[in-house]
């Protein structure tokens, strides 16, 4: 992305609602004109907070917000032209679609035909337009984050913005309003910010992720490579789901490094963060990419001798359960039909290999 492409700035932006304890810590991020961006992070992270400041329901202790070369500080929420979709839906009950969604225009004194063409094309493009004349009491969940996603988008703001918008619903329809979404987003190209907790519904839909903790952003990164190259343990384990391993950094060589396990076992994996030899660390490995094997693993083999414990059944795929010496259970992805499952027995041995460059080591 160039520079010229930044629709929103954070520049050294703190918060503290107490005058001691920081919510939000020296945040500086660049937003991009069309992408979507999601702030992920556990409750008491900071992305909430980042996102009412970028709509005005906060205002920052220190720092500047910049919003396509206008600094927001100290400018109110209705006249930043954002739009901003909630978890609860915040529909006006005694309104009807139609008037909830020209609520926004309403308030800017449109004329009441540019009301009407806007307001129907809103519902348009939520495939809503058969609703018009309904109360929010009579829709459903999914209908009526539709009804305020369209009141969001009637006005046609430079950002919208969306506060866990799905959280109320069902699995099977907040899985099917992702996709909406996204294909909304691409559809219109309004650059969306979206907050939530919900890792999966983050790397369904975003174009790029601030991780958050602690009132920091641990990593900001596309999807993919939040995945596959966490920079740190806490990313490692808050994206996806990672087995853990203790022991220490024996010697290092370029970005890999020798690691010891507890019981004496050497492996060989990726030194993130330039670790130094003998410090104590954290190793992290997804569960698909360890391999069982059955028995013994190859001599030289970067592997782990262990039990078998239980299996989950995942439809396309079982985790299967192992207990290794002197660490916390982990968990290998295993395709339906693999050999190694034939007779599976709860405490047989197994052995689990990788290659070192999947395995990442934290100091």
């Amino acid at each position: 992305m160039k520079t010229e492409d930044v629709i929103v700035s954070f520049r050294g932006v703190r918060k503290t609602y107490d005058g001691e304890t920081l919510v939000v810590k020296q945040l500086d991020l660049d937003i991009y004109q069309g992408e979507f961006l999601t702030l992920l992070g556990p409750s008491g992270s900071g992305k909430t907070t980042c996102l009412m400041m970028l709509a005005g329901f906060e205002f920052p202790t220190g720092g500047e917000i910049w919003l396509d070369g206008q600094l927001l500080n100290n400018v109110p929420p209705h006249k930043r032209n954002i739009g901003m979709v909630f978890q609860n839906y915040a529909l006006f009950p005694h309104l009807t679609v139609e008037q909830n969604v020209a609520y926004p225009l309403t308030v800017r004194k449109l004329p009441a035909d540019e009301r009407a063409h806007k307001v129907s094309n809103a519902l348009k493009m939520v495939r809503m337009e058969g609703f018009a004349k309904r109360y929010p009491a009579q829709l459903s969940g999914g209908q009526q984050q539709r009804i305020a996603l369209a009141r969001a988008l009637v006005f046609e703001p430079k950002l919208v913005l969306m506060d866990e918008p799905l959280g109320a619903l069902d699995k099977q329809l907040r899985e099917h309003m992702q996709f909406e979404l996204k294909s909304l987003h691409e559809k219109l190209g309004v650059t969306f910010v979206y907050v939530t907790h919900d890792q999966g519904e983050a790397l369904t839909m975003s174009d790029r992720v601030a991780v958050f903790d602690k009132g920091i952003v641990q990593q900001l990164d596309t999807v993919d490579s939040l995945y596959e190259s966490p920079c740190n343990e806490f990313v490692a384990n808050f994206i996806g789901d990672s087995n853990r391993l203790r022991g220490t950094i024996a010697n290092v060589d370029g970005d890999y490094c020798e690691f010891h396990l507890i019981d004496g076992t050497r492996l060989v994996g990726r030194n993130i963060g330039g670790a130094k030899a003998g410090s104590q660390g954290i190793a992290c490995i997804r569960p698909e990419r360890m391999k069982l094997a059955a028995g013994a693993s190859k001599p030289g083999a970067n592997a782990l001798a262990g039990e078998a414990r239980g299996l989950i059944y995942f439809g396309d795929h079982v985790r299967m359960r192992c207990g290794l010496p002197q660490q916390d259970e982990c968990f290998v992805k295993v395709p339906l039909g693999t050999d190694a499952l034939d007779g599976f027995a709860p405490g047989a041995p197994i052995a689990l290999e990788f290659a070192p460059e999947h395995l990442r080591v934290f100091a």
